[in-house]
């Protein structure tokens, strides 16, 4: 994420849940209103939202929630935290994360091609879970000869580098379930409490 400019704002949510009767620490019996937690596509913003009245989503569909109308949510309610997903959401999240990442191919490829040094000890690359020393070297090298241009290619022209989009994946979630991460790469910075 660049540096100064403000995030993109989500277009598109993935559902990670739906919660007929709300949270579940809500004390309140009355007037408990269908929720839905969801991973926003472009930032992999964590929200809760309200569905349309009478609409039940499924886990992994896709819902528009940006501006204008919208046939599945009502409303986005705001911004929640990893430790407030229900079990299910935090189940459903990697699968979900990795269908983003597979279906926007182009996009998560080019951090293999761009990416560079962070500090004079410390790459980019290696903030990728599994990816040391030696494979950072590999990937440096054959880039050279020509940007990848598809996950498949890179694990062809990387040998012992496998299943880049779950590389990539874990890191999203990582940066989803901790706060104090130091180098956020995929994700926005949590919320100010």
């Amino acid at each position: 994420m660049p540096e100064g400019r403000p995030p993109k704002r989500e277009e598109i949510a993935r559902v990670l849940d739906y919660l007929p009767y709300g949270r579940t620490p809500d004390s309140r019996t009355y007037q408990k209103q269908p929720l839905v937690q969801a991973v926003g596509e472009t930032n992999f913003v964590l929200m809760e939202m309200t569905p349309k009245e009478g609409v039940v989503p499924v886990a992994g569909a896709r819902v528009y929630i940006g501006s204008g109308s919208r046939d599945v949510i009502d409303h986005v309610n705001r911004r929640i935290d990893y430790s407030e997903l229900s079990n299910s959401a935090k189940l459903e999240l990697p699968f979900v994360i990795q269908t983003i990442v597979l279906e926007d191919e182009p996009r998560f490829i080019r951090y293999f091609n761009d990416a560079g040094p962070i500090t004079t000890r410390m790459h980019a690359l290696e903030l990728l879970p599994g990816i040391g020393k030696k494979l950072m070297w590999s990937v440096l090298n054959e880039r050279k000869k020509g940007p990848f241009k598809s996950f498949a290619d890179l694990v062809e022209r990387v040998k012992g580098l496998h299943n880049p989009e779950k590389l990539i994946a874990k890191r999203i979630e990582d940066e989803l379930m901790d706060d104090r991460i130091k180098y956020r790469v995929f994700t926005t910075m949590p919320r100010i409490r």
